[in-house]
């Protein structure tokens, strides 16, 4: 199957519900049994080996436009290639492809877990990110959301009271200037508070994503951004209310045949291999024990913005660097 057609008919599917029904229309049609379960994952086949892609996107894709050779919308790339190149080898002898949701978000790979929850492959690849690209790592992460809460009241009439949006700036003070390791990272993504110019913020609030490469970085910096938003509400004079969002494990993922065979495939099809640390469906694969790395499938730019593009033709290099891995492992 030719990667780029199968990406030009999904990619602008804007609907994770017309995505799935694509997917399920189009294995149908090639005769090979798709089933949908309970996580609304699309699987099909069987063996050793399967193929994951996560067919959620960050923003709903428009339809494509062409310039230059190459195709813009959003999640043309991540991850609708990825879903483009997988569908193509789909129907390989001793192979499964599976099309998970939860990936982006704050969907804490819910697919991807439901899947190692049923399945445990004897090698898995998670189809996701550029051309070249390797990760046998997998950085894990905490998100949370912190909301102050206060009495309110009229900014003039009732100055003086507790603030909880000086709760929140006190907080984001504190949690940047968190002394972080090389590994690890942290981002308040989302911020709120208020309603009018005259009143005091009865509440306001964050989304705060940690990230590290190892679980005990990543929970000695859970520990320090809890305690800083704390003292950031206590300084303040105001509660706290801290709810966790979502847990990804950290760690290695691809023993050493694995990682071996990946780089030995990217090199075939004339590319170095860049191996690097990130966060795929490939990481649920920790939790059950399963040896799994995420490989790159194209070429292309702007990833989770309005102007993501690939280069087309880099797909069909994409099915090429899957083949030759597939070819090497037993």
């Amino acid at each position: 199957m030719d990667p780029r057609a199968l990406l030009f008919a999904f990619a602008p599917l804007a609907s994770e519900e017309d995505r799935r029904a694509f997917l399920v229309a189009h294995l149908a049609e090639r005769g090979l049994g798709p089933r949908v379960d309970a996580a609304g994952n699309v699987l099909a086949g069987e063996g050793p080996v399967w193929l994951l892609a996560h067919y959620d996107t960050v923003l709903p894709p428009t339809p494509i436009r062409e310039r230059n050779g190459r195709w813009y919308t959003p999640a043309v790339g991540d991850n609708s290639s990825g879903v483009a190149v997988t569908l193509a080898l789909a129907g390989w002898e001793g192979l499964g492809v599976a099309f998970t949701v939860g990936e982006e978000g704050l969907g804490n790979l819910k697919g991807a877990r439901a899947f190692f929850a049923e399945h445990r492959p004897r090698w898995a690849v998670a189809v996701d990110g550029y051309l070249g690209t390797l990760v046998p790592w997998a950085v894990g992460s905490v998100r949370l959301e912190a909301r102050f809460l206060g009495p309110g009241g009229h900014a003039w009439g009732d100055r003086g009271r507790p603030s909880s949006s000086h709760a929140l700036g006190l907080a984001l003070a504190a949690l940047y200037a968190l002394p972080l390791p090389p590994e690890a990272g942290l981002n308040a993504g989302r911020v709120w508070g208020g309603g009018a110019i005259n009143a005091i913020p009865a509440e306001a609030g964050l989304w705060l994503d940690l990230r590290a490469r190892t679980p005990e970085v990543l929970e000695a910096l859970y520990r320090e951004a809890r305690a800083a938003l704390a003292e950031a509400a206590a300084r303040a004079g105001v509660e706290v209310r801290i709810r966790l969002l979502g847990r990804r494990p950290a760690g290695a993922t691809a023993p050493a045949p694995l990682a071996e065979a990946a780089e030995a495939a990217v090199r075939e099809v004339g590319l170095r291999p860049e191996v690097r640390a990130a966060s795929t469906d490939a990481a649920a694969a920790i939790e059950a024990g399963v040896p799994a790395i995420a490989v790159g499938a194209y070429r292309g730019g702007g990833a989770h913005t309005p102007d993501e593009w690939v280069e087309p033709d880099s797909l069909v290099t994409g099915v090429r660097l899957l083949a030759a891995l597939l070819g090497r492992l037993p």
